[in-house]
């Protein structure tokens, strides 16, 4: 998969896996490799940047927990204004999408913004 696709969604996706639970980065990495049938793989440089990012914006906070092995890591959360940004997001993903179906002759959705 062609990099710079990735870069369009890499911060709404990280804000839907942390919709579906706390996580700390190699586990993001992990889940969103095993969600994506491995089409979409980040590395930590990639990942931690978006996540400082979006901690700066509000829309995460992360804490620091003992993990099971005894090693001390960092969760992720997202907050509320998080939420919110990840709805944005999607609408602008799907927009996007609708319009770049219709003109490759793709799948037309009942429930298109354009």
């Amino acid at each position: 998969m062609d990099k710079r696709f990735m870069a369009f969604g890499t911060s709404m996706l990280v804000l839907k896996l942390l919709e579906q639970q706390s996580m700390y980065g190699y586990q993001i990495i992990r889940e969103l490799e095993q969600q994506s049938r491995q089409v979409f793989s980040l590395q930590e440089g990639t990942l931690y940047p978006v996540l400082h990012s979006l901690e700066q914006q509000g829309a995460v906070t992360s804490v620091q927990k003992l993990a099971d092995n005894g090693r001390q890591r960092k969760y992720y959360q997202i907050t509320a204004q998080g939420r919110g940004l990840l709805r944005e997001k999607t609408a602008q993903w799907d927009t996007y999408q609708a319009a770049v179906n219709r003109v490759m002759g793709g799948v037309q959705f009942a429930c298109e913004t354009i």
